[in-house]
């Protein structure tokens, strides 16, 4: 078995060890299929750029409308103490994958993993997790995208209608040419990263020194508003696990309210974890992957605190209830042209998260094809050294999705797929200390496992207050990957191949 103690594999030197679908594929063997000349990645990448993509990835539009609606709908003043709440839950998270991506600097992120760690199983769930975190997510965000792109545009929407459905050529004009950035390779995708984040942060800066000069110090008392009831509208299937398991979760403001926000604000943070699926392309990653997830997201966290504090000391959260973004704020003072510098802030903001979303998606399903548990094809590398063949099929895939489909609540599915992957990989910590305390690990979390320990116990709450159809449609999705799992990659698995001729 995969987890039969601390002497499991202790020359860890060959291609893993156990058998069927507990069997483990060794640190040492990752490393070592890198090198392979057809399905190799180019080591371009710096601790900068890892942060580029950090912060290009987790800023969004979400600073500029989550922060506002958080404030009006639920916790008031004290959704700043909710992104406090949400970044230690984040940072707890951040910590496991700076050690294991220091650890085990190969493509694939959790994927790669829970591989060393739980056994093939356990790795073909959560690469087929996080498959639905990061196509997902490059398609939704694709839409917003578009529309941010039609205010700029004066209100001519990106979209036509074909008669029974519509198509969003917005989204998929972005995809595309995000598409053949990456093609060419991810040195180049970090420079077009990097002057999309200045773009952003550009407007960021301005909004918070803008929105200063009219701060009252006044509208941030009460700090946390007392609770009321909410509505019922989230009844059945919509209202999250938590209110369906306790019934005590239809309150806005107090504390369930800062609970609430602080669950809802953590999605803010998703995608610090796409940092890792580039450590195969990162010189010296032992040292330069921790200092990439770790220095995003401490960038992050004070851009959201200083946005939501200004914001809140703008005016009365009373003033932000609805869908309230942060134009809002500025139009109870008069100050109407920041609804269309927050557009261009947005559009700079959402380029980059898809940018990175589709990068993430690529490297997972390149490691799991070099592996065997996809057509081992698309693990092949161009003249660039990027997967050219992975890059073009995802962007096809996330182009028709972005073009025709109508999301809904299906994006909260990118949030249960991100969470689940953030529990496996704090447990994949402890494992790993206990099966390999002999590996050179480039960054160690202190206090295991007690904080390891910590970041489940977040994440399985941020999980519990995600919807109830949101959790079936998750279970669904899993049963999909089983299949797929026992009537292709288990038959295909080059590690499985190795364990037969042995």
């Amino acid at each position: 078995m995969a987890l039969s103690g601390p002497d499991r594999n202790t020359t860890g030197q060959g291609a893993g060890r156990g058998s069927g679908l507990f069997r483990t594929k060794s640190v040492e063997q990752s490393i070592r299929d890198t090198d392979e000349p057809d399905a190799k990645l180019r080591k371009d990448l710096t601790a900068w750029d890892l942060t580029i993509f950090g912060v290009a990835v987790v800023v969004g539009a979400g600073i500029f409308t989550l922060t506002a609606r958080t404030a009006g709908n639920l916790a008031g003043p004290s959704v700043s103490l909710a992104f406090v709440l949400a970044a230690v839950a984040c940072g707890l998270a951040a910590l496991c994958y700076a050690e294991f991506a220091s650890t085990v600097p190969v493509a694939g992120s959790a994927y790669t993993f829970s591989y060393a760690t739980f056994g093939e199983l356990a790795a073909w769930i959560i690469g087929w997790d996080l498959i639905l975190e990061f196509a997902l997510a490059a398609a939704v965000v694709a839409k917003g995208w578009s529309q941010y792109l039609g205010v700029v545009l004066g209100g001519h929407t990106p979209v036509v209608d074909l008669g029974p459905v519509t198509f969003d050529w917005g989204a998929v004009l972005l995809i595309a040419i995000l598409g053949i950035l990456l093609a060419r390779g991810t040195k180049l995708s970090s420079r077009v990263s990097a002057v999309a984040v200045a773009i952003k942060l550009a407007v960021i800066a301005l909004v918070i020194v803008v929105g200063a000069t009219y701060f009252d110090k006044a509208n941030l008392t009460p700090y946390i508003p007392p609770s009321q009831d909410g509505e019922a509208a989230n009844e059945g299937l919509r209202q999250s696990l938590f209110s369906f398991v306790t019934g005590a979760g239809h309150s806005t403001f107090g504390w369930y309210g800062l609970l609430a926000a602080a669950s809802i604000v953590f999605f803010a943070f998703i995608g610090f974890d796409v940092v890792a699926t580039a450590a195969e392309e990162t010189k010296d990653p032992q040292r330069n992957v921790p200092r990439g997830i770790l220095g995003s997201l401490v960038i992050v966290t004070v851009l959201y605190v200083g946005v939501s504090l200004v914001l809140t000391g703008m005016v009365p959260y009373t003033e932000l209830e609805g869908n309230s973004t942060l134009a809002t704020a500025f139009a109870v003072h008069g100050v109407d042209w920041a609804k269309n510098l927050i557009s261009i802030g947005a559009l700079a903001g959402l380029t980059t998260v898809v940018m990175v979303m589709y990068l993430g998606q690529t490297r997972v399903l390149f490691a799991m094809a070099r592996d065997g548990l996809l057509p081992r094809q698309l693990a092949h590398t161009g003249t660039q050294g990027t997967p050219v063949r992975l890059t073009a099929i995802v962007g096809v895939v996330c182009a028709v999705l972005a073009g025709f489909v109508d999301f809904g609540t299906l994006e909260e599915m990118v949030n249960i797929g991100t969470l689940f992957a953030f529990v496996l990989v704090s447990l994949g910590v402890i494992v790993l200390r206990r099966s390999r305390p002999d590996l050179p690990r480039g960054f160690k979390v202190p206090l295991v496992p007690l904080l390891p320990i910590l970041s489940v116990l977040a994440c399985a709450w941020l999980m519990f207050n995600l919807s109830v159809e949101t959790w079936l449609r998750f279970v669904v999705w899993m049963a999909i990957g089983f299949v797929v799992y026992f009537l292709y990659g288990r038959r295909h698995s080059l590690l499985g191949k190795t364990a037969t001729e042995k």
